[in-house]
């Protein structure tokens, strides 16, 4: 047999690669005719965007999934394993109350306490999460103090054992963050590539944008906007098979005797943190991971987060806070630069 007829491919093989090329071009055109859906509602005292590309509406079974975080860590749902908890009530917890748990317990480690799930009495203190709206007294928060610590809990088998009964538990810290992940994890196993699933300005994307583009992202400028009115863009964001979370003291807070308090309370002092950062945006594999860096990074103030961000490469930050000279500047993670689609203003 001569060189030419051993080189000649072979039928089946011409065949072969035609098929292929043809059940591509077929795919891809399905998917580009497939339309994105596009569900909103309420959901944890806040409202969700989902969008994604699939032939149905997934709706349904999309709130049958945030409704099964709800029960499990809503402390407004009096029928919810972390509300039973709190009353001290002989409850099981479930593996989504032990992921999000076990979770918190690991960042409270990592930023030594910065993050705490346990700091519900002072929250509700000073008039957040319940509304209480008073001041609280020095003494009452050296109390309060007494009995918040993420290691005075433990999760014991499938029971959350207290050092003391007083002790109470809120996850709004990392709650959305992981009703995107939950909401994520059910799309992927539906089979849906391309997704962008937004809770209360926690997002997870996956894939591309109807406009057959990356999914991007804008940080809002931090401004005194209790009432979440403003929407002028600091910066856009590509994230793209990433998950983002902000937390910033500009938009949850409120004035009583001229004084302004802002949401993000200090477990260790026990009052409202008093840093210069105004806003933490956190880019990481998992909404619930991003959620709790971002709320520990408002507590450590700008210093102590970049140390925690030199030891974990994973996570990228975006920072806005106020300089010395009271002006508002930006400080990013050295990889969170390729993800920056529009420079800072």
């Amino acid at each position: 047999m001569t060189d030419i007829h051993r080189h000649r491919p072979r039928y089946w093989q011409i065949l072969f690669l035609l098929l292929l090329t043809v059940g591509t071009i077929f795919i891809v055109r399905q998917q580009q005719s497939m339309p994105y859906q596009h569900n909103q509602g309420v959901i944890f005292g806040t409202t969700y965007n989902i969008i994604y590309q699939y032939d149905q509406d997934l709706q349904t079974d999309i709130v049958a999934q945030l409704q099964r975080v709800d029960n499990s860590l809503s402390p407004f749902n009096p029928r919810s394993i972390i509300s039973r908890v709190n009353r001290n009530e002989p409850v099981k917890v479930n593996d989504l109350f032990t992921d999000v748990f076990s979770l918190a317990q690991r960042v409270s480690s990592d930023t030594q306490g910065a993050f705490d799930i346990t700091v519900a009495p002072l929250v509700n203190a000073w008039g957040f999460g319940f509304r209480q709206g008073t001041s609280p007294t020095r003494h009452a928060i050296d109390s309060l103090r007494a009995i918040v610590g993420y290691d005075k809990v433990a999760l014991r088998g499938s029971h959350v054992e207290k050092t003391d009964p007083r002790i109470m538990l809120d996850c709004s810290a990392i709650a959305k963050g992981y009703g995107c992940d939950v909401v994520a994890r059910y799309l992927r196993q539906t089979g849906i590539k391309n997704f962008m699933i937004e809770i209360g300005g926690e997002i997870v994307t996956s894939g591309i944008n109807e406009k057959r583009t990356p999914w991007r992202i804008g940080v809002t400028k931090p401004t005194d906007d209790s009432l979440n009115v403003n929407q002028d863009i600091q910066t856009i964001v590509n994230v793209t098979d990433k998950a983002m979370a902000t937390s910033g003291n500009y938009r949850n807070f409120y004035y009583k005797n001229g004084r302004k308090y802002a949401h993000t309370i200090d477990p260790h002092t026990g009052y409202p943190v008093q840093h210069s950062i105004l806003s933490a945006t956190v880019l990481a594999n998992s909404c619930a991971m991003a959620d709790a860096y971002a709320t520990s990074f408002m507590v450590m103030g700008l210093t102590r987060a970049q140390q925690v961000l030199a030891r974990h490469p994973e996570l990228m930050a975006y920072f806005i806070y106020t300089d010395a000279r009271g002006r508002h500047a930006v400080w990013f993670s050295p990889t969170m630069r390729d993800k920056i689609v529009s420079p800072s203003n």
